[in-house]
């Protein structure tokens, strides 16, 4: 069979016959397979192995990376044995079931696949490589491996097999809660938990669909799927999680909010993290949503966000005036939270008194009176607010202005000797002022009122453990933005790819930012009625750096890719 596959080879023009003395002799002195050999002697690429093989045995060759798998398929054989023989499901007829391999000859191997899914099973051949690689698409990377050994312990403890419908008005509340507090699923999402951690995401995601039950990763702001749990265990970790939260696991048909504190061991040290929950009714069950707050991962320096050095002394001003308001703009995950923690965190000294108004609070600061709004109470920002003037504040947070009566009370105190820091929901900067006229404030409120107004956005940053420079055409760096003097020394990069990002490309996040200031002469636009665009034009003849042209520095920098900058930034006038 060797020799074949060597004869193969050689007549290609791929192997000469030296190479292949040298890989029998070693195949003699060390075993294993020639075609791995080969591979492993750089003398072939696995590609050239997997066509060679195809050709010797008949076998179809399939390219993986163009397939996709369906979900049900790729369940049918388990995470350890896909790793340990480097073979995946491709797809199931009636009976057959068709795995690629890198060895189809393998009968022993074969023969478990047929025996652990009881169908008959027809190999297919593909390059080690392109098996790896869709190993970890499909059921993640190895380090779920401890996760899918806590499921194939609670597969075979028939006690954890519940099957409760979403819809059902009735429900053991002894039994769920006495499975959820076994040491299986206790593991089991705590594995969960420490694995986010560990990967670095901000957020969990628990979905329940009618024939899956998915955990995902928000990581860089890019949801990445980990695991696929079997159904039946959906009610046991939702309420243990519940448990967790001290939420009621007896309601399912209404939202609830909590929250959970842990305590564990990373990098050698013990730290606490919080977990702020989110149940919601869906179809077939809950969703959970799990935001992991970790406040060592607040930068607490206005230096550490990436604002430009000239907007950085602008927003610097803004924020150590008396009085006044600043607002900070952006779509929700964009980073506006971690940008005005920070900014308080620089003002909270004992000489001031700070009050915020938030929802929710994420991180608790001492020395800083943060107030959790509750709407079906009454406490709302516009109410949290009024009272806040008759605490003696020097500096208030509204966690966002989302309606007149909040609006006018904000300008208000920024006009009688309060600094003001809030957030608002738009585009860029400019688009903010055009934002409080519609919701019926006064231009001359406005105004007067308004200091500086920061646009922000958070992209991707370049892995620095697989980063490597990549050629971009100058033209293509012109038509992004950048001027023609300039684009011609600008040298671009780009992840590869390894271990430490997750094959992604990218670790951690920087923001982008473009930060308005309301001079005297955009104020007496404002008075006028200017439109947003012309506003715009007048905030850059004045030096204001735009969210493509800090992306455009990002870029510059190494920091970032293209890609990124353009996902997150529009060119102007688009």
């Amino acid at each position: 069979m060797s020799v074949r596959l060597g004869e193969i080879l050689i007549s290609e023009g791929a192997l000469t016959f030296e190479q292949l003395d040298t890989a029998l002799r070693y195949q003699r002195e060390q075993g294993g397979r020639l075609g791995s050999i080969l591979i492993q002697l750089g003398y072939v690429s696995d590609e050239i192995i997997a066509t060679a093989l195809s050709k010797q045995y008949g076998v179809p060759l399939v390219k993986l990376a163009k397939l996709q798998i369906a979900p049900e398929v790729v369940r049918l054989i388990p995470i350890e044995t896909a790793i340990r023989y480097q073979l995946l499901p491709v797809r199931k007829v009636g009976t057959t079931l068709t795995v690629a391999t890198t060895d189809p000859t393998n009968v022993l191997v074969l023969d478990e696949i047929k025996f652990i899914t009881g169908y008959s099973v027809e190999p297919v051949v593909a390059p080690e490589g392109a098996i790896r690689d869709a190993i970890e698409r499909y059921y993640g990377t190895e380090q779920t491996l401890e996760i899918q050994r806590v499921y194939d312990q609670l597969a075979a403890a028939g006690e954890y097999e519940l099957e409760i419908s979403a819809q059902s008005e009735d429900l053991d509340l002894g039994a769920l809660q006495k499975t959820s507090s076994e040491a299986p699923i206790i593991k089991l999402v705590n594995i969960i938990l420490g694995e986010a951690i560990r990967r670095g995401a901000s957020d969990i995601h628990l979905e329940p669909y009618e024939r899956e039950y998915r955990v995902r990763y928000r990581i860089d702001g890019v949801l990445y799927n980990v695991m696929n749990p079997p159904p039946r265990f959906r009610d046991a970790m939702i309420s243990r999680i519940k448990i967790m939260s001290n939420l009621d696991i007896s309601e399912r048909r209404l939202p609830q909010d909590g929250r959970i504190k842990v305590r564990i061991n990373y990098d050698g040290r013990r730290k606490e993290i919080d977990f702020r929950v989110s149940s919601l009714p869906v179809l077939f069950g809950e969703k959970i949503v799990l935001r992991i707050l970790d406040r060592e991962k607040l930068p607490l320096d206005l230096t550490q966000l990436g604002f430009e050095p000239e907007s950085l002394v602008k927003f610097e001003k803004a924020i150590h005036r008396p009085y006044g308001m600043v607002l900070v703009t952006g779509p929700t995950g964009s980073g506006k939270t971690s940008t005005l923690y920070t900014s308080l965190n620089k003002l909270n000294t004992p000489e001031v008194n700070i009050m915020t108004a938030e929802d929710p609070v994420e991180f608790n600061f001492p020395g800083i009176n943060q107030v959790q709004t509750k709407e079906q109470v009454g406490l709302t920002f516009a109410a949290a607010l009024r009272s806040f003037l008759r605490q003696d504040p020097n500096i208030i947070l509204v966690g966002e202005i989302r309606d007149l009566e909040t609006a006018e009370i904000a300008v208000k105190a920024a006009l009688t000797g309060h600094l003001v820091l809030s957030t608002v929901h738009t585009n860029d900067a400019p688009s903010t002022i055009s934002r409080l006229l519609n919701m019926g404030v006064e231009p001359f409120l406005v105004a007067t009122s308004v200091h500086l107004i920061c646009a922000q956005r958070l992209v991707r940053k370049i892995c620095t453990d697989c980063k490597e420079r990549v050629e971009t055409p100058v033209k293509a760096l012109i038509d992004i933005g950048f001027p023609a003097a300039v684009a011609k020394n600008v040298v671009t990069y780009r992840g590869t790819g390894c271990k430490k990002c997750n094959d992604s490309r990218y670790r951690g996040r920087i923001g982008l930012y473009e930060v308005m200031e309301v001079t005297p002469s955009i104020q007496n636009m404002i008075l006028t009625g200017a439109t947003a665009s012309q506003i715009r034009e007048k905030a850059k003849e004045d030096g204001m750096i735009t969210l493509r042209e800090s992306g455009l520095e990002k870029i510059r920098a190494g920091l970032t890719t293209i890609d990124e900058v353009l996902r997150e930034t529009m060119m102007e006038g688009n």
